[in-house]
């Protein structure tokens, strides 16, 4: 998620390649992140569309995201500047709603109130996974085969008990698309701009819509969200191996058509496109405050009118989230500055030293006597 339009992503060295085509992909990716936290709240048994369309965003629209996250991290050398604006631009963020998000539940569920940052509560769970992905880019830019590395480690994440802590669950499951967001140069991209390519993707996401119906309500949310193993998922070794592999390719089919569908020119969307963080981290507060108030139950009982009600409902508040007004409100929060005095102190310069031509110190020795 982006933070601001002078980089490209919370942290992230500036890149000269920034275009309009990933403003528009990020907007329109935020937009579904948003559709789903919030139909997520009116699912049924009886609304098996609904979960259909529920399932096939989520199997795409995180590894989108984060490979794009990748692709602004290529030129991440851990020099100190890039650091202090990791440091701002998604630790300091994640602390402060961390703890806002805490708060809001022991509101609104009568949770026990505890600040537990490593154990990262409701869409925090990102910017704790962008850190450990972006401080460990100079590793992955400096091996060879890294994607192949990083899908192993990907499924042997998933054939071990790896704990809930700093969501290091889906840090390695979802770090293949990271590694592959930093092999990807603006040609790879640029490939599926194509009239072909969009051709293409419209019958996939219908086979893939049509497909998830069919398979509703399965995948479960585990399956999709990449935090849960083997054993939680309650199937065999070699049975979880192979539905993540297939998962892995039915993913990329669908990134790849996602990517082909985004407009590549400016539109009334793309500045939005280059703030996401600000409704990524807004709106799962109102998401969480209209569950408080019986919004979604009413929501519910109104069938598909109301579906596609508080779908346009949605749209509008990441539009008005991404507005200047409420980033200007909020930026305190969302991008804080980094402290002046934890800034290292500028070394006074060395005096340059005088060179003395050869033989002047003993013509003014000489003059001297």
């Amino acid at each position: 998620m982006t933070s601001s339009t002078s980089h490209p992503g919370p942290g992230s060295p500036r890149t000269p390649d920034r275009s309009p085509f990933f403003d528009n992909a990020k907007f329109l990716l935020i937009v579904l992140v948003a559709l789903g936290h919030s139909w997520e709240e009116v699912i049924t048994p009886d609304t098996p569309g609904l979960r259909a369309l529920h399932n096939l965003v989520y199997c795409f629209h995180m590894p989108a995201f984060i490979l794009l996250s990748g692709h602004f991290s290529r030129s991440f050398t851990a020099r100190p500047d890039q650091i202090r604006r990791l440091l701002g631009g998604v630790l300091a963020p994640y602390l402060i709603f961390e703890t806002l998000y805490s708060l809001v539940y022991h509101w609104v569920r009568g949770t026990e109130l505890a600040i537990t940052p490593t154990s990262p509560t409701y869409l925090c769970w990102f910017l704790i996974a962008l850190f450990v992905w972006r401080i460990t880019t100079p590793i992955w830019n400096s091996v060879r085969h890294a994607l192949p590395i990083a899908l192993v480690v990907s499924l042997a994440a998933g054939t071990t008990a790896v704990g809930g802590e700093l969501a290091l669950c889906r840090v390695l499951m979802f770090l293949p698309w990271f590694v592959l967001g930093l092999r990807l140069r603006p040609e790879h991209f640029a490939r599926l701009r194509t009239r072909a390519a969009r051709v293409i993707a419209v019958p996939v996401f219908a086979g893939a819509l049509a497909l998830a119906y069919w398979l509703s309500p399965n995948p479960s949310d585990d399956w999709l969200s990449s935090d849960a193993d083997a054993t939680v998922l309650q199937v065999s070794l070699v049975r979880y191996l192979l539905l993540k592999l297939a998962l892995f390719a039915v993913t990329a089919l669908l990134v790849a058509a996602f990517l082909a569908l985004v407009p590549g020119r400016r539109t009334w969307i793309t500045a939005f496109g280059a703030v996401t963080l600000y409704p990524y981290l807004l709106h799962g507060l109102l998401v969480r405050v209209a569950e408080h108030y019986g919004f979604f139950r009413t929501v519910g009982a109104a069938g598909l009118a109301g579906q596609l009600g508080l779908s346009a409902l949605v749209m509008a508040m990441v539009v008005l989230l991404s507005t200047k007004p409420v980033r200007v409100l909020v930026r305190p929060l969302v991008e804080p500055r980094f402290p002046g005095r934890l800034l290292p102190r500028t070394p006074t310069p060395a005096p340059t030293p005088v060179t003395v031509p050869a033989g002047a110190a003993e013509r003014e020795k000489s003059l001297v006597r």
